[in-house]
């Protein structure tokens, strides 16, 4: 490779994206790996870092990265498909490279090198590279508070001259990164809440954070060998509609986070239990991006259905883009790491997290449909 890597750091096309892909706090520590690297001018503006910030720290700020770049960053490289890559560079980014065909088009027509940072091998060496936890983990704290602000309640038990009033009843569906953050965050708020999963294991991680887990039976293979729940069987899916409608209808407010990496999301929630719902309701649907776990979920707005409120939001993370920022620019400091050796890019792909976030190489696909 090049004796000389550079890094550009682009700006979002997406004009809902507020999250940059590296701070100016990390640029210092990326010049120290023998790198160079270039900022598209305004790319931090929206969550909070100025071009001075990053020109103090050490970086080039430019009006478009320049054709001498080896590697790109970026949160969503592919918003825009008719945007000017670099040809014969290393992009890393989030994707939906799965479900996606353009993506497969862009990366072989410029011969890019795709990192996707979705990708992550769930091995110890790797958690400082991962991207979705960091990221699920802000959402699952934002949706949090918007159940708070969305609800005509208090969340916690009041005690006031006039009488007592009761905590408001949350129910989170899915206990990964984003469920166990949006409990923990309600339950520090004084909320009732309980947590969901078809995972049995994930009933001790509920139950730590002072909720109550509840699970209906499901088969003992319910989860994958990297510890993602599976998609179920039809039988199993009416089943487990049948089970939760009771709990929703009792929950003043549903969080819901369940979803299953490359696939739509699983419906938790079907419209007509929306319908039967105590007016003032609210459900915070996570899952929006990949289908939604409601029928009735609409990506991006809020819906009101009888009185009960449906948030379908299209980014939580991006809403707090200052610290999401922080925590996606360590993941891809962590992945700089292992690729950067004597101030040259070298890929080894015997490296098992090289070898599964490398997704395209040289503008070959590396990743079965």
């Amino acid at each position: 490779m090049a004796n000389s890597v550079f890094l550009g750091v682009k700006k979002e096309e997406d004009p809902s994206e507020n999250r940059v892909s590296i701070v100016p706090k990390d640029v210092k520590s990326i010049i120290d790996l023998g790198i160079e690297v270039e900022v598209e001018k305004g790319a931090g503006e929206r969550a909070g870092y100025s071009d001075k910030e990053y020109r103090d720290s050490g970086a080039k700020i430019v009006n478009n990265l320049s054709d001498n770049i080896n590697i790109v960053s970026s949160i969503n490289a592919f918003f825009e498909k008719k945007s000017k890559f670099i040809k014969n560079s290393f992009v890393i980014s989030l994707t939906d490279v799965r479900t996606n065909p353009e993506i497969s088009d862009i990366c072989k027509n410029n011969t890019l090198s795709l990192f996707a940072m979705e990708f992550v091998p769930r091995i110890a060496r790797a958690q400082k590279l991962d991207a979705l936890s960091s990221q699920a983990s802000i959402a699952g704290y934002r949706a949090g508070l918007l159940a708070a602000t969305s609800l005509k309640k208090y969340l916690p038990l009041m005690m006031t001259a006039a009488g007592t009033i009761p905590p408001s009843s949350i129910l989170v569906l899915g206990a990964g990164v984003a469920g166990l953050q949006a409990i923990a965050t309600t339950k520090r708020l004084g909320a009732e809440v309980t947590g969901y999963d078809i995972r049995l294991a994930a009933g001790e991680q509920i139950e730590s954070l002072g909720a109550k887990f509840i699970s209906d039976e499901v088969p003992a293979d319910s989860e994958t060998a990297g510890g993602y729940a599976k998609e179920q069987s039809k039988d199993n899916q009416k089943s487990q509609l049948e089970f939760l409608k009771d709990y929703i209808l009792k929950a003043d407010a549903v969080i819901s986070t369940a979803a299953i990496p490359g696939r739509k999301a699983p419906i938790l929630i079907e419209e007509s239990t929306v319908k039967e719902m105590k007016p003032g309701s609210v459900i915070i649907d996570i899952s929006a991006p990949s289908g939604g776990n409601c029928e009735s979920t609409v990506l991006g707005e809020s819906i009101d259905i009888n009185g009960t409120t449906v948030h379908g939001p299209k980014n939580l993370s991006s809403e707090m883009a200052y610290d999401a920022s922080i925590v996606y620019s360590k993941n891809i400091f962590g992945l700089l790491e292992i690729i950067i050796s004597e101030k040259s890019i070298k890929i080894d792909l015997e490296d098992e997290i090289v070898d599964a976030m490398l997704v395209f190489n040289n503008g070959e696909k590396r990743i079965e449909d």
